[in-house]
């Protein structure tokens, strides 16, 4: 039977308990136009807004990479222990600070839905620790207790990560079903129901399940980010910007003069990326939406012969120089994150559970979808979206 503890998964920020003499006090906060995701925020002056943060044959060996990146840290609860968690409940965040008084330092900052360990209260000012931040919020912007045991339900993401180099996703509960779709090793994907044995997730092919055998569960809390984590943070996104941009104007520039070297030779694979003085991530964009009608193929990396959906996304950017690695989890950790759908810009990379694609603008995006449709347009809410990556 299923165990009925659960994790609180927070990317690699280890939720132990810190005590302190200082507290610190919380304010509720204006948005601005970053957002954070599963924890690291973006950009941050007073305020963001998070209003989006067994069996052998079910386990086959393909042609497709693992994916090497940092497990996320999870310190597993009771479902009972929901009730002693601090859950955020105000428009953008609320700030973390280092005595019970808005007076005190601000040491970091909770954002909307995110969690924390309830320590002490005083004053109407709880004590928590969140991720690597201990500290006062505001109790006025939080909920704790029965409130919060029946809110984390709703802001926690029950997850499935693939345990396995290729996992079969079955139509039904068992091993004589047949297989819906295959994801990779490492994959994340969201749960949606959990039988004994088996779990359901959502794949771009539709609903299906897995063996618990080949997944382990988890449950993901945006948590709160530290004034340390987030310059870090920002320098590091900065400098990935900055190093983006750099590899796509020499991969322009190669292009141009390979253009202007061989003006009479047809290029034998995909065509060069677009040029010009337009936006980077709208020529992006443009480039993507030549491969529609393409095939879609599980594992594959070329535009015109076959590409899955971070193959497509990879063999894309790989034009203009980017390199970005062949899994859709992964993706969700490269550029910059910008929240929901309604920041997006072209270029962007959308990311669902078990997908990704390119946002186009006007609201769609171009992704290889499966097997049946290949690579389309489609509208960007057509499935949930769990985060926008900006990678210019």
């Amino acid at each position: 039977m299923l165990s009925n503890r659960v994790r609180i998964a927070a990317g690699a920020l280890t939720m132990t308990l810190l005590f302190t003499g200082n507290g610190i006090s919380a304010q509720a906060v204006n948005l601005s136009s970053s957002l954070p995701v599963a924890g690291i925020g973006l950009s941050l002056d007073e305020g963001v807004s998070l209003k989006t943060v067994a069996h052998y044959n079910d386990s086959q060996v393909e042609i497709v990479e693992p994916i090497s990146f940092p497990s996320p840290v999870v310190k597993e609860l009771s479902e009972e222990d929901y009730s002693h968690l601090v859950i955020a409940r105000v428009n953008d965040y609320v700030n973390v600070r280092s005595i019970p008084s808005e007076e005190g330092e601000i040491v970091g900052k909770l954002y909307d839905k995110s969690v924390g360990t309830f320590l002490e209260e005083e004053d109407g000012w709880y004590k928590i620790q969140s991720g690597n931040c201990t500290g006062y919020v505001k109790g006025e912007y939080c909920v704790t207790g029965e409130e919060a045991n029946e809110l984390a339900k709703e802001v926690g993401r029950r997850i499935a990560t693939v345990t396995t180099q290729t996992l079969n996703v079955r139509k039904e509960a068992n091993t004589d079903s047949s297989i819906l779709g295959q994801v990779p090793i490492e994959e994340v994907l969201t749960v949606t129901e959990e039988l004994d044995g088996w779990v359901q997730v959502k794949i771009e092919e539709g609903a299906g399940y897995v063996s618990l055998d080949y997944v382990t569960l988890s449950t993901e809390f945006v948590q709160a980010e530290s004034r340390e984590e987030e310059k870090a943070r920002l320098a590091k996104e900065e400098a990935e910007r900055q190093e983006a941009l750099a590899a796509s104007r020499r991969a322009r520039e190669q292009a141009e003069a390979a253009v202007a070297a061989e003006q009479q030779t047809e290029t034998a694979q995909a065509p060069a990326p677009v040029s010009g003085s337009g936006d980077l991530g709208q020529q992006v964009a443009d480039y993507a939406l030549q491969f529609v009608g393409n095939p879609y193929v599980y594992g594959g990396t070329s535009l015109t012969n076959g590409a899955d959906c971070s193959g497509f996304v990879m063999s894309v950017y790989a034009n203009f120089g980017v390199s970005l690695p062949h899994s859709a989890s992964a993706d969700r950790k490269k550029g910059t994150g910008v929240g929901n759908i309604d920041n997006a810009i072209p270029g962007d990379i959308v990311c669902y559970s078990g997908h990704v694609g390119i946002y186009i603008g006007d609201g769609k995006i171009v992704h290889a979808s499966n097997s049946r449709t290949g690579i389309i347009v489609s509208n960007a809410n057509y499935d949930t979206v769990i985060d926008v990556r900006r990678i210019f």
